[in-house]
Protein backbone atom coordinates (compact mmCIF):
# COMPACT_ATOMS: atom_id res chain seq x y z
CA UNK A 1 0.00 0.00 0.00
CA UNK A 2 2.11 2.50 1.19
CA UNK A 3 6.48 3.51 0.80
CA UNK A 4 6.37 1.69 4.46
CA UNK A 5 5.71 -1.76 4.87
CA UNK A 6 7.31 -4.35 8.07
CA UNK A 7 6.72 -7.56 9.63
CA UNK A 8 8.25 -8.26 13.31
CA UNK A 9 8.83 -11.44 14.51
CA UNK A 10 5.85 -12.84 16.38
CA UNK A 11 7.40 -13.47 19.42
CA UNK A 12 7.89 -10.25 20.07
CA UNK A 13 4.23 -9.24 19.80
CA UNK A 14 2.85 -9.76 23.75
CA UNK A 15 0.43 -8.79 25.93
CA UNK A 16 1.41 -5.98 28.06
CA UNK A 17 4.13 -4.68 25.70
CA UNK A 18 6.81 -5.54 22.18
CA UNK A 19 9.97 -7.50 24.04
CA UNK A 20 12.52 -9.47 22.43
CA UNK A 21 16.28 -10.12 22.02
CA UNK A 22 18.39 -7.52 20.35
CA UNK A 23 19.97 -8.35 17.52
CA UNK A 24 18.05 -11.97 16.98
CA UNK A 25 13.93 -11.32 17.75
CA UNK A 26 14.45 -7.12 17.76
CA UNK A 27 16.06 -4.81 15.95
CA UNK A 28 16.46 -0.82 15.20
CA UNK A 29 13.77 -1.47 12.23
CA UNK A 30 11.55 -2.71 14.99
CA UNK A 31 11.66 0.56 16.92
CA UNK A 32 11.43 2.86 13.78
CA UNK A 33 7.99 0.27 12.77
CA UNK A 34 6.44 0.65 16.32
CA UNK A 35 7.08 4.80 15.83
CA UNK A 36 6.10 5.03 12.57
CA UNK A 37 2.68 2.99 12.88
CA UNK A 38 2.04 4.33 16.96
CA UNK A 39 2.33 7.84 15.85
CA UNK A 40 -0.01 6.89 13.26
CA UNK A 41 -2.48 5.47 16.05
CA UNK A 42 -1.57 8.80 17.20
CA UNK A 43 -2.83 10.98 14.47
CA UNK A 44 -5.68 8.64 14.01
CA UNK A 45 -6.97 9.71 16.91
CA UNK A 46 -6.51 13.51 16.86
CA UNK A 47 -3.43 13.69 18.71
CA UNK A 48 0.16 14.54 17.61
CA UNK A 49 2.23 14.32 20.78
CA UNK A 50 3.86 11.57 22.68
CA UNK A 51 6.37 11.35 24.86
CA UNK A 52 9.61 8.54 25.23
CA UNK A 53 11.73 7.46 27.59
CA UNK A 54 14.18 4.53 28.08
CA UNK A 55 15.78 2.60 30.39
CA UNK A 56 19.47 1.72 31.32
CA UNK A 57 19.86 -1.19 29.02
CA UNK A 58 23.27 -1.00 27.12
CA UNK A 59 20.66 -1.06 23.39
CA UNK A 60 18.43 1.37 24.82
CA UNK A 61 19.32 4.92 23.55
CA UNK A 62 19.81 3.55 19.85
CA UNK A 63 16.33 1.84 20.38
CA UNK A 64 14.78 5.32 21.64
CA UNK A 65 16.60 7.10 18.57
CA UNK A 66 14.86 4.47 15.79
CA UNK A 67 11.42 4.77 17.50
CA UNK A 68 11.25 8.94 17.34
CA UNK A 69 12.32 8.94 14.04
CA UNK A 70 9.68 6.71 13.26
CA UNK A 71 7.47 8.80 15.31
CA UNK A 72 8.51 11.96 13.36
CA UNK A 73 7.97 10.30 9.95
CA UNK A 74 4.06 10.20 11.24
CA UNK A 75 3.94 13.87 12.06
CA UNK A 76 4.04 13.25 15.75
CA UNK A 77 5.24 15.95 18.86
CA UNK A 78 8.15 13.88 20.28
CA UNK A 79 8.70 14.80 24.06
CA UNK A 80 11.88 13.26 24.95
CA UNK A 81 12.48 12.56 28.38
CA UNK A 82 15.81 10.87 28.36
CA UNK A 83 16.86 8.20 30.62
CA UNK A 84 14.88 6.98 33.57
CA UNK A 85 12.38 4.65 35.26
CA UNK A 86 9.35 3.47 33.61
CA UNK A 87 6.98 5.22 36.39
CA UNK A 88 8.69 8.46 35.44
CA UNK A 89 7.38 8.30 31.41
CA UNK A 90 3.76 7.41 32.60
CA UNK A 91 4.12 10.29 34.84
CA UNK A 92 5.10 12.31 31.79
CA UNK A 93 2.61 11.05 29.91
CA UNK A 94 -0.10 11.65 32.48
CA UNK A 95 0.97 15.14 33.23
CA UNK A 96 2.09 17.18 30.45
CA UNK A 97 0.25 17.46 27.33
CA UNK A 98 0.56 14.54 25.74
CA UNK A 99 -1.68 12.18 23.95
CA UNK A 100 0.56 8.94 24.32
CA UNK A 101 3.85 7.47 25.65
CA UNK A 102 6.55 4.94 24.72
CA UNK A 103 9.26 3.74 27.04
CA UNK A 104 11.96 1.68 25.50
CA UNK A 105 12.53 -1.35 28.72
CA UNK A 106 13.44 -4.73 29.05
CA UNK A 107 11.98 -4.51 32.13
CA UNK A 108 13.61 -6.97 34.38
CA UNK A 109 14.59 -9.47 31.38
CA UNK A 110 18.07 -10.33 30.96
CA UNK A 111 21.08 -7.81 29.91
CA UNK A 112 20.15 -8.72 25.93
CA UNK A 113 16.71 -8.04 26.16
CA UNK A 114 14.74 -5.13 25.36
CA UNK A 115 11.14 -3.97 24.46
CA UNK A 116 8.27 -1.09 24.42
CA UNK A 117 5.52 -0.14 27.14
CA UNK A 118 2.83 1.69 25.47
CA UNK A 119 0.20 4.15 26.60
CA UNK A 120 -2.61 6.12 24.67
CA UNK A 121 -4.23 8.99 25.99
CA UNK A 122 -3.70 8.32 29.70
CA UNK A 123 -4.58 4.49 28.95
CA UNK A 124 -2.35 0.83 28.73
CA UNK A 125 -2.39 0.16 25.22
CA UNK A 126 -2.08 -3.79 25.17
CA UNK A 127 -3.41 -7.25 23.88
CA UNK A 128 -5.25 -6.67 20.92
CA UNK A 129 -4.23 -3.44 20.53
CA UNK A 130 -0.51 -4.47 20.26
CA UNK A 131 -1.50 -7.23 17.84
CA UNK A 132 -3.11 -4.06 15.32
CA UNK A 133 0.77 -2.43 15.43
CA UNK A 134 1.60 -5.71 13.90
CA UNK A 135 -0.91 -6.16 11.33
CA UNK A 136 -1.13 -2.41 10.75
CA UNK A 137 3.06 -2.53 10.07
CA UNK A 138 2.46 -5.51 7.99
CA UNK A 139 -0.18 -3.60 5.75
CA UNK A 140 1.82 -0.88 5.56
CA UNK A 141 -1.20 0.83 6.84
CA UNK A 142 0.56 4.08 8.56
CA UNK A 143 -0.47 7.80 7.74
CA UNK A 144 1.01 9.81 5.02
CA UNK A 145 4.80 10.66 6.04
CA UNK A 146 4.56 14.10 7.94
CA UNK A 147 7.54 16.21 9.20
CA UNK A 148 7.54 15.41 13.28
CA UNK A 149 9.41 17.84 15.66
CA UNK A 150 11.34 16.59 18.75
CA UNK A 151 12.39 18.14 22.06
CA UNK A 152 14.15 17.12 25.21
CA UNK A 153 12.22 17.83 28.04
CA UNK A 154 12.97 17.44 31.72
CA UNK A 155 10.84 15.83 33.85
CA UNK A 156 13.19 14.44 36.62
CA UNK A 157 12.83 17.60 38.96
CA UNK A 158 8.75 17.39 38.58
CA UNK A 159 8.70 13.69 38.89
CA UNK A 160 11.03 13.72 42.11
CA UNK A 161 9.00 16.37 43.76
CA UNK A 162 5.89 14.55 43.47
CA UNK A 163 7.16 11.42 44.98
CA UNK A 164 7.89 13.56 47.82
CA UNK A 165 4.37 15.19 47.73
CA UNK A 166 3.04 12.27 49.37
CA UNK A 167 5.48 11.68 52.22
CA UNK A 168 3.31 11.48 55.41
CA UNK A 169 5.36 9.48 57.76
CA UNK A 170 5.34 10.43 61.75
CA UNK A 171 8.37 11.53 63.48
CA UNK A 172 10.06 8.27 63.67
CA UNK A 173 13.39 8.33 61.84
CA UNK A 174 14.08 4.93 60.07
CA UNK A 175 16.71 3.33 58.46
CA UNK A 176 16.04 2.17 55.07
CA UNK A 177 18.32 0.35 52.44
CA UNK A 178 17.47 0.42 49.07
CA UNK A 179 18.44 -2.16 46.11
CA UNK A 180 18.09 -0.01 42.69
CA UNK A 181 20.08 -3.49 41.05
CA UNK A 182 21.86 -0.70 38.46
CA UNK A 183 18.19 -0.06 37.18
CA UNK A 184 17.06 2.37 35.12
CA UNK A 185 15.66 4.31 38.64
CA UNK A 186 19.21 4.66 40.01
CA UNK A 187 19.59 8.70 39.40
CA UNK A 188 16.00 9.36 40.34
CA UNK A 189 16.57 7.38 43.20
CA UNK A 190 19.64 8.89 45.01
CA UNK A 191 17.33 11.98 43.97
CA UNK A 192 14.53 11.12 46.26
CA UNK A 193 16.49 9.42 49.31
CA UNK A 194 18.48 12.65 49.96
CA UNK A 195 15.15 14.07 50.46
CA UNK A 196 13.64 11.96 52.29
CA UNK A 197 14.17 11.90 56.42
CA UNK A 198 15.77 9.45 58.26
CA UNK A 199 19.21 7.28 57.04
CA UNK A 200 19.59 5.80 53.61
CA UNK A 201 21.87 2.95 52.24
CA UNK A 202 21.74 2.77 48.50
CA UNK A 203 22.97 -0.73 46.75
CA UNK A 204 23.80 -0.91 43.12
CA UNK A 205 22.47 2.72 42.50
CA UNK A 206 25.09 3.27 39.11
CA UNK A 207 22.78 2.64 36.10
CA UNK A 208 24.54 -0.34 34.19
CA UNK A 209 22.73 -2.23 31.54
CA UNK A 210 24.74 -5.25 31.91
CA UNK A 211 23.37 -5.76 35.44
CA UNK A 212 26.68 -6.82 37.42
CA UNK A 213 25.47 -6.94 40.82
CA UNK A 214 22.56 -9.40 40.10
CA UNK A 215 19.80 -9.96 38.18
CA UNK A 216 17.58 -6.87 38.15
CA UNK A 217 13.87 -8.93 39.72
CA UNK A 218 12.98 -8.53 43.24
CA UNK A 219 10.45 -11.05 43.62
CA UNK A 220 13.50 -14.19 42.84
CA UNK A 221 14.95 -14.58 46.49
CA UNK A 222 18.24 -14.68 45.16
CA UNK A 223 18.04 -11.29 43.76
CA UNK A 224 17.53 -10.06 47.32
CA UNK A 225 20.82 -12.27 48.95
CA UNK A 226 22.84 -9.14 49.50
CA UNK A 227 19.63 -6.73 50.54
CA UNK A 228 19.11 -8.55 53.22
CA UNK A 229 22.86 -9.03 54.05
CA UNK A 230 23.12 -4.57 54.36
CA UNK A 231 19.54 -5.15 56.01
CA UNK A 232 21.18 -6.99 58.74
CA UNK A 233 24.73 -5.42 58.94
CA UNK A 234 22.92 -1.99 59.58
CA UNK A 235 20.53 -3.06 61.68
CA UNK A 236 17.35 -1.42 59.43
CA UNK A 237 13.92 -1.34 59.73
CA UNK A 238 13.42 -2.49 56.28
CA UNK A 239 14.84 -2.84 52.43
CA UNK A 240 13.99 -2.25 49.57
CA UNK A 241 14.42 -3.02 45.80
CA UNK A 242 13.51 -2.68 42.27
CA UNK A 243 13.02 -4.26 39.04
CA UNK A 244 15.13 -2.98 35.90
CA UNK A 245 12.67 -0.62 35.13
CA UNK A 246 11.36 0.13 38.62
CA UNK A 247 7.75 -0.36 38.71
CA UNK A 248 8.03 -3.39 40.36
CA UNK A 249 8.54 -3.43 44.29
CA UNK A 250 9.86 -5.85 46.86
CA UNK A 251 10.54 -5.79 50.56
CA UNK A 252 12.40 -7.61 53.33
CA UNK A 253 11.73 -6.29 56.85
CA UNK A 254 14.14 -5.86 59.79
CA UNK A 255 14.52 -9.65 60.45
CA UNK A 256 15.50 -9.72 56.58
CA UNK A 257 12.10 -12.01 55.55
CA UNK A 258 11.11 -11.36 52.66
CA UNK A 259 7.73 -9.63 51.91
CA UNK A 260 5.61 -10.79 48.77
CA UNK A 261 3.69 -8.88 46.97
CA UNK A 262 -0.02 -9.55 48.72
CA UNK A 263 1.76 -9.24 51.91
CA UNK A 264 2.99 -5.32 51.16
CA UNK A 265 -0.56 -5.12 49.53
CA UNK A 266 -2.21 -5.98 53.04
CA UNK A 267 -0.15 -3.13 54.99
CA UNK A 268 -1.10 -0.96 51.98
CA UNK A 269 -4.79 -2.06 52.39
CA UNK A 270 -5.21 -1.18 55.82
CA UNK A 271 -3.67 2.36 55.48
CA UNK A 272 -5.97 3.54 52.40
CA UNK A 273 -8.91 2.00 54.02
CA UNK A 274 -8.54 4.19 57.03
CA UNK A 275 -9.33 7.06 54.77
CA UNK A 276 -11.70 5.21 52.26
CA UNK A 277 -14.03 2.81 54.47
CA UNK A 278 -15.52 0.49 51.88
CA UNK A 279 -13.42 1.17 48.87
CA UNK A 280 -12.62 -1.91 46.80
CA UNK A 281 -8.85 -3.02 46.85
CA UNK A 282 -7.66 -5.13 43.66
CA UNK A 283 -5.53 -7.67 43.58
CA UNK A 284 -4.64 -10.71 40.87
CA UNK A 285 -5.95 -14.48 41.30
CA UNK A 286 -2.26 -15.56 42.23
CA UNK A 287 -2.56 -13.78 45.46
CA UNK A 288 -2.99 -15.14 48.80
CA UNK A 289 -6.70 -15.81 50.43
CA UNK A 290 -4.95 -14.26 53.43
CA UNK A 291 -5.18 -10.65 51.50
CA UNK A 292 -8.27 -10.63 50.41
CA UNK A 293 -9.69 -11.35 53.96
CA UNK A 294 -7.42 -8.61 55.30
CA UNK A 295 -8.94 -6.37 52.83
CA UNK A 296 -12.19 -7.35 54.19
CA UNK A 297 -11.46 -7.35 57.87
CA UNK A 298 -10.23 -3.62 57.30
CA UNK A 299 -13.42 -2.56 55.93
CA UNK A 300 -12.45 -2.81 52.36
CA UNK A 301 -14.45 -4.71 49.28
CA UNK A 302 -11.78 -7.37 48.30
CA UNK A 303 -11.77 -8.04 43.82
CA UNK A 304 -9.52 -10.93 42.57
CA UNK A 305 -8.82 -9.99 39.38
CA UNK A 306 -6.76 -11.12 36.23
CA UNK A 307 -3.38 -11.15 36.46
CA UNK A 308 -1.43 -8.12 34.20
CA UNK A 309 -0.39 -5.23 34.52
CA UNK A 310 -2.13 -3.68 32.12
CA UNK A 311 -5.52 -5.44 32.67
CA UNK A 312 -5.35 -4.32 36.89
CA UNK A 313 -5.53 -0.58 35.44
CA UNK A 314 -8.28 -0.95 33.19
CA UNK A 315 -10.39 -2.57 36.26
CA UNK A 316 -8.65 -0.08 38.91
CA UNK A 317 -10.24 2.64 36.28
CA UNK A 318 -13.65 0.58 35.73
CA UNK A 319 -14.24 0.64 39.12
CA UNK A 320 -12.38 3.16 41.10
CA UNK A 321 -10.56 1.02 43.51
CA UNK A 322 -8.18 3.42 45.25
CA UNK A 323 -5.21 0.50 44.91
CA UNK A 324 -4.59 -2.56 43.55
CA UNK A 325 -1.56 -5.42 43.08
CA UNK A 326 -0.22 -7.87 41.85
CA UNK A 327 1.72 -10.89 43.38
CA UNK A 328 4.87 -10.29 41.15
CA UNK A 329 5.56 -6.63 42.90
CA UNK A 330 3.42 -3.95 41.05
CA UNK A 331 1.37 -1.67 43.12
CA UNK A 332 -1.08 1.08 41.65
CA UNK A 333 -2.37 3.98 43.89
CA UNK A 334 -4.87 5.68 42.79
CA UNK A 335 -5.08 7.19 46.22
CA UNK A 336 -3.30 10.69 46.05
CA UNK A 337 -1.52 8.95 42.75
CA UNK A 338 -2.40 8.22 39.33
CA UNK A 339 -3.37 4.73 39.36
CA UNK A 340 0.08 3.41 37.29
CA UNK A 341 2.52 1.35 38.95
CA UNK A 342 4.92 2.80 40.06
CA UNK A 343 7.70 1.04 42.69
CA UNK A 344 9.23 4.72 43.88
CA UNK A 345 5.86 5.94 44.75
CA UNK A 346 5.06 2.67 46.62
CA UNK A 347 8.19 2.63 48.54
CA UNK A 348 7.74 6.18 49.61
CA UNK A 349 4.23 5.22 50.94
CA UNK A 350 5.10 2.32 52.61
CA UNK A 351 8.02 4.32 54.43
CA UNK A 352 5.37 6.59 55.54
CA UNK A 353 3.25 3.60 56.68
CA UNK A 354 6.05 2.66 58.64
CA UNK A 355 7.24 5.57 60.07
CA UNK A 356 3.73 6.31 61.23
CA UNK A 357 4.06 3.11 63.10
CA UNK A 358 4.44 1.90 66.68
CA UNK A 359 5.90 -1.41 65.81
CA UNK A 360 8.57 -3.22 63.45
CA UNK A 361 7.54 -4.23 60.19
CA UNK A 362 8.36 -7.87 61.23
CA UNK A 363 5.86 -7.88 63.51
CA UNK A 364 3.14 -6.74 61.32
CA UNK A 365 4.06 -9.52 58.90
CA UNK A 366 4.59 -12.20 62.18
CA UNK A 367 0.86 -11.26 62.92
CA UNK A 368 -0.44 -12.00 59.65
CA UNK A 369 -2.55 -15.70 59.65
CA UNK A 370 -0.11 -18.62 58.89
CA UNK A 371 -0.66 -20.17 55.49
CA UNK A 372 1.67 -22.66 53.91
CA UNK A 373 1.95 -22.52 50.51
CA UNK A 374 4.29 -23.42 46.93
CA UNK A 375 6.03 -20.40 45.30
CA UNK A 376 5.08 -19.88 41.82
CA UNK A 377 5.18 -22.53 39.75
CA UNK A 378 5.83 -22.17 36.04
CA UNK A 379 6.05 -24.91 33.55
CA UNK A 380 6.35 -25.39 29.84
CA UNK A 381 3.16 -26.15 27.89
CA UNK A 382 3.18 -25.46 24.31
CA UNK A 383 1.29 -21.85 23.72
CA UNK A 384 -1.98 -23.41 21.82
CA UNK A 385 -1.95 -26.14 24.45
CA UNK A 386 -1.27 -24.03 27.63
CA UNK A 387 -5.11 -22.92 26.63
CA UNK A 388 -6.45 -26.08 25.89
CA UNK A 389 -4.89 -27.40 28.90
CA UNK A 390 -7.55 -24.52 31.06
CA UNK A 391 -10.55 -25.36 29.50
CA UNK A 392 -10.11 -29.05 29.96
CA UNK A 393 -9.37 -28.33 33.65
CA UNK A 394 -12.32 -25.97 34.08
CA UNK A 395 -14.85 -28.66 32.32
CA UNK A 396 -13.29 -31.68 34.45
CA UNK A 397 -13.99 -29.56 37.84
CA UNK A 398 -17.39 -28.31 37.00
CA UNK A 399 -18.35 -31.78 35.85
CA UNK A 400 -17.22 -32.70 39.57
CA UNK A 401 -18.83 -29.56 41.46
CA UNK A 402 -16.02 -28.19 42.37
CA UNK A 403 -15.85 -24.46 43.69
CA UNK A 404 -13.70 -22.39 40.78
CA UNK A 405 -13.44 -18.98 39.92
CA UNK A 406 -12.59 -18.78 36.23
CA UNK A 407 -11.37 -14.75 35.97
CA UNK A 408 -8.02 -16.22 35.32
CA UNK A 409 -7.28 -19.61 34.50
CA UNK A 410 -8.96 -21.72 36.71
CA UNK A 411 -8.78 -21.09 41.11
CA UNK A 412 -10.64 -23.80 42.86
CA UNK A 413 -11.35 -23.16 46.75
CA UNK A 414 -11.80 -26.44 48.75
CA UNK A 415 -11.65 -26.35 52.72
CA UNK A 416 -7.97 -27.18 52.77
CA UNK A 417 -7.14 -23.78 50.80
CA UNK A 418 -7.04 -23.10 46.70
CA UNK A 419 -4.92 -23.88 44.34
CA UNK A 420 -4.52 -22.43 40.62
CA UNK A 421 -3.72 -23.30 37.39
CA UNK A 422 -3.63 -20.59 34.48
CA UNK A 423 -1.86 -19.77 31.55
CA UNK A 424 0.80 -17.39 31.24
CA UNK A 425 0.09 -14.34 29.11
CA UNK A 426 3.86 -13.99 27.81
CA UNK A 427 5.13 -17.25 27.47
CA UNK A 428 4.83 -20.47 25.99
CA UNK A 429 3.62 -21.73 30.04
CA UNK A 430 1.25 -22.99 32.46
CA UNK A 431 0.99 -21.37 36.00
CA UNK A 432 0.51 -22.70 38.93
CA UNK A 433 0.02 -22.04 42.65
CA UNK A 434 -1.52 -23.95 45.78
CA UNK A 435 -2.02 -22.78 49.48
CA UNK A 436 -3.59 -23.98 52.65
CA UNK A 437 -3.93 -23.66 56.37
CA UNK A 438 -1.25 -26.54 57.10
CA UNK A 439 0.74 -29.29 55.02
CA UNK A 440 -1.32 -31.83 55.31
CA UNK A 441 -3.58 -29.58 53.05
CA UNK A 442 -1.51 -28.41 50.94
CA UNK A 443 -0.52 -32.02 50.19
CA UNK A 444 -3.85 -32.69 49.38
CA UNK A 445 -4.18 -29.31 47.10
CA UNK A 446 -1.28 -30.66 45.19
CA UNK A 447 -2.22 -33.85 44.71
CA UNK A 448 -5.71 -32.26 42.99
CA UNK A 449 -3.71 -30.07 40.97
CA UNK A 450 -1.38 -33.33 39.70
CA UNK A 451 -4.44 -35.40 39.16
CA UNK A 452 -6.12 -32.48 36.86
CA UNK A 453 -2.71 -32.33 34.97
CA UNK A 454 -2.27 -35.80 34.37
CA UNK A 455 -5.62 -36.29 33.09
CA UNK A 456 -4.82 -33.61 30.46
CA UNK A 457 -1.46 -35.65 29.85
CA UNK A 458 1.04 -33.62 31.34
CA UNK A 459 3.58 -34.13 33.76
CA UNK A 460 3.46 -32.73 37.06
CA UNK A 461 5.27 -29.39 38.07
CA UNK A 462 8.37 -29.21 40.78
CA UNK A 463 6.92 -28.77 44.09
CA UNK A 464 10.51 -28.04 45.65
CA UNK A 465 10.54 -24.58 47.28
CA UNK A 466 7.47 -25.31 48.87
CA UNK A 467 7.40 -23.14 52.12
CA UNK A 468 5.67 -22.18 55.35
CA UNK A 469 4.71 -18.58 56.91
CA UNK A 470 3.42 -17.13 54.26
Amino acid sequence: MAEFQHRFDPTTLREYDIRGIVGKTLHGTDAFAIGRVFGSVVAAGGGRTVAVGYDGRISSPELELQLVAGLMASGAEVLRIGRGPTPMLYFAATTLPADGGVMVTGSHNPADYNGFKMMLRGKPFFGARIQEIGVRAALGDVVAEAPGSERAIDVSADYVARLLKDWDGGTRALNVVWDNGNGAAGDILQRLVAALPGTHTVLNGAIDGTFPAHHPDPTVEKNLRQLIAEVAARGADVGIAFDGDADRIGAVDDTGKILAGDQLLVIMARDVLRERPGATIIADVKASQVLFDEIAAAGGVPLMWRTGHSLIKAKMAETGAPLAGEMSGHVFFADKWYGFDDALYAGVRLLGILARMDTRLSDVRAALPRVVNTPELRFDCDDIRKFAVIIEVAARLREAGATVSDIDGVRVTTPDGWWLLRASNTQAVLVARAEAKDEAGLERLKAALVEQLAASGLAAPDFSGTHAGH
